[in-house]
């Protein structure tokens, strides 16, 4: 479905909207409630839309919406369409002649780091399946980074996931970037942690492993300094 073509179904939904903002609310108050159900229309319609063109917009939309959201706003329309944006082609698959035609490692990477903004379980859930299941390194380094964001009640998980993601890329294809993101994302964790044992581990082979580039084994030996009080 075209983008003119969806937009314009929702902009006919939007207006058989307006009669129930205007009871018992503040003019005000309708008026947001108004344009964020408007807003959650369109970002729902782009979000199932087979089209690559109108999953970025969905992604547009989603950050607009974010950048002016009150502490008010109701973002479980967002939320959901993060979580279908994130998993696009990889834990949601489209087919045609049997080869995956919603792969879109750009889409996954950006609501990945918009789940960032989003601190709930639901963002932490689908970050770590991501994380696990993508082999694309900037859609895993998104969800990583995002982890750091949203795991201030499970930084343990977090943390186990993240050593497990590393550790398969170290593996099979060694990425300066993404380990510079583990390493930043442990230092952002750190501090929650009871027990650093496992990721100090982390930490320890990342600093030895001569795949990464110098600057990534550095920041990993000042960690293992800061974390351990040795060289």
């Amino acid at each position: 479905m075209k983008v003119t073509k969806i937009l314009a179904c929702v902009l006919a939904g939007a207006i058989a909207l307006t009669p129930v903002f205007a009871q018992s609310r503040t003019e005000t108050t309708a008026e947001e409630d108004y344009m964020s159900s408007f807003e959650d229309l369109i970002i729902s319609e782009l979000t199932v839309s087979e089209e690559y063109d109108n999953k970025t917009l969905a992604l547009d939309y989603i950050e607009e919406a974010l950048a002016k959201a009150s502490s008010s706003r109701d973002l479980s329309t967002i939320q959901a369409s993060l979580e279908s944006l994130a998993g696009e082609g990889v834990l949601t698959e489209s087919r045609t002649s049997g080869r995956v035609s919603n792969n879109y490692p750009d889409v996954r990477a950006r609501a990945c780091e918009l789940l960032g903004r989003l601190d709930t379980y639901e963002s932490k859930d689908t970050l770590e399946k991501v994380a696990l299941a993508d082999n694309e390194p900037m859609v895993a380094s998104a969800a990583i980074r995002s982890l750091g964001n949203v795991s201030s009640t499970d930084p343990d998980g977090a943390i186990a996931t993240i050593i497990w993601v590393e550790n398969k890329y170290s593996i099979l294809n060694p990425t300066g970037s993404l380990a510079w993101d583990v390493l930043v994302t442990y230092e952002k964790l750190a501090p929650k942690l009871a027990d650093k044992t496992d990721m100090i581990r982390s930490i320890t082979k990342i600093a030895s492993d001569y795949h990464y580039p110098t600057v990534v084994r550095d920041k990993a030996k000042a960690l293992l300094k800061q974390y351990t009080g040795r060289r």
